[in-house]
């Protein structure tokens, strides 16, 4: 926010308010003040509750704002009922060109309020010519995950790999989650884009040993789409979360049937694995037969290329192909069973992850 925007209103005040009086940021420095000379001085820092009036070295301080840790405070000369009334009325008054000021003219809040839904379709345009915002550019949502607690700013560490406001927003989410919506070129491939989000996601391990993971939305030409294409990438993060627990950058338009079996209702899931081992059940392969499986699969359906890959005879393969045929009724060696089997340990995995219920 404008230090000069607080400044303007304090000097409109100064004759209504017969004390000295002013603005002080997170870092108890004073940013505005009634009297100009002592704008840039730092006072000692105190512990200010949401909501609650502080004494302290003979000035009185009310936070801007409800929320805790506000981010300013005003004070006003004096210990008095009277600095006290002065406090709240001017606090109330900032707070209130505060949300005015943020609401009509900081991008990062539109950004958000757009890709996070709280904002109307038809009032995105009118309000991106209110900010002289370019509406008609290539732009994708890249959502970066920290998946364990650390102590670095992941949101600052973004924001200075993309230092061009103009262009790039970075948006805290969450604890956990930051998106940031990057402008792109039109026709933009999805590999550079997942080279961009592999960058980050090294940056941020091997320079400040965090690890995350990356979902990566569909690139968007108009801003109304943006809230889609966040949509995606939190949804990229769950599907990736379920099928590909190895990768660290999770495109939604690489997502495959993966995508298809996590919207699918359990109770059809259910059936479905039900219809497919009707002779016995998924549970009873044990974990070197699933390993051969996957191998198998890894391999194209190959007996030769997959027994090198494992190590054992050819005949040993196939033995072990015999008794999952065995045992769930499908032949591995035939493409169509072999679909049908993928899809199941897929459908299966998807199960255990402890989908919502429909």
């Amino acid at each position: 926010m404008s230090n000069r925007l607080f400044q303007g209103v304090i000097h409109q005040m100064k004759d209504a308010v017969d004390r000295t009086f002013g603005v002080i940021d997170e870092n108890f420095t004073i940013i505005a003040c009634s009297e100009l000379g002592r704008i840039g001085e730092t006072v000692a820092s105190f512990t200010l509750t949401a909501n609650d009036i502080c004494v302290n070295g003979g000035n009185t301080y009310k936070s801007v704002g409800t929320s805790q840790g506000a981010n300013y405070i005003v004070f006003v000369e004096g210990d008095d009922v009277l600095a006290s009334k002065y406090a709240s009325v001017i606090a109330v008054s900032f707070a209130n060109i505060k949300f005015y000021y943020d609401e009509k003219y900081d991008r990062g809040n539109f950004i958000k309020n757009i890709i996070l839904d709280n904002i109307l379709p038809g009032d995105i345009y009118l309000k991106a010519r209110e900010l002289y915002f370019n509406s008609d550019v290539s732009r994708t949502v890249i959502l970066i995950r920290a998946i364990e607690k650390h102590d670095v700013s992941v949101y600052d560490i973004i924001q200075n790999l993309f230092p061009d406001k103009s262009k790039d927003f970075v948006i805290n989410i969450n604890e956990t989650d930051i998106a940031l919506v990057k402008e792109t070129k039109t026709g933009i491939e999805s590999k550079t884009i997942e080279k961009l989000a592999s960058t980050i996601a090294d940056t941020i391990s091997g320079e400040f040993y965090v690890h995350v993971v990356i979902g990566i939305g569909s690139t968007v030409d108009n801003l109304k789409d943006l809230a889609r294409s966040f949509k995606e990438a939190q949804q990229a993060l769950e599907v990736g979360k379920v099928f590909d627990t190895e990768k660290t950058i999770i495109s939604y338009d690489n997502l495959g049937i993966a995508r298809l079996i996590y919207q699918l209702p359990t109770t059809l899931c259910e059936t479905f694995l039900k219809e497919v081992f009707k002779r016995g059940s998924i549970e009873s392969l044990d974990q070197e037969t699933l390993f051969t499986i996957q191998r198998f699969f890894e391999n194209n359906l190959n007996v030769s290329e997959t027994s090198r890959k494992l190590f054992v005879h050819r005949n040993t393969l196939v033995y072990r192909l015999e008794k999952i045929k065995k045992i769930t009724g499908l032949d591995l060696r035939e493409f169509d069973h072999a679909i049908i089997f993928k899809i199941a340990l897929m459908v299966n995995k998807y199960l255990k992850s402890n989908p919502i219920k429909y």
